[in-house]
């Protein structure tokens, strides 16, 4: 089975039906979820507020925030619930 992800995937942002600027994902997997990679030593709110942004601009309904940053790798789910 295929899957289609794309690097520095460009998502076109609209307010009210008017296209208003455009984010680049780090990942966008199969046109629906969004993986945005990090390398810091702790997640912070601006994070998660990066991956709102991109869901509520775009309409898009989840977003993987994973942090390489730490020994352990981190995730953490964003879902967007409008």
């Amino acid at each position: 089975m295929d899957s289609d992800a794309q690097q520095q995937a460009p998502l076109e942002v609209h307010y009210k039906g008017e296209l208003v600027g455009v984010y680049f994902a780090d990942l966008l997997v199969e046109h629906a979820v969004i993986v945005e990679l990090k390398a810091v030593n702790a997640l912070e709110g601006v994070h998660m507020a990066q991956c709102l942004n991109y869901l509520k601009g775009t309409g898009l309904k989840l977003c993987l925030l994973i942090n390489f940053g730490k020994p352990k790798v981190e995730i953490k789910r964003i879902v967007n619930n409008i």
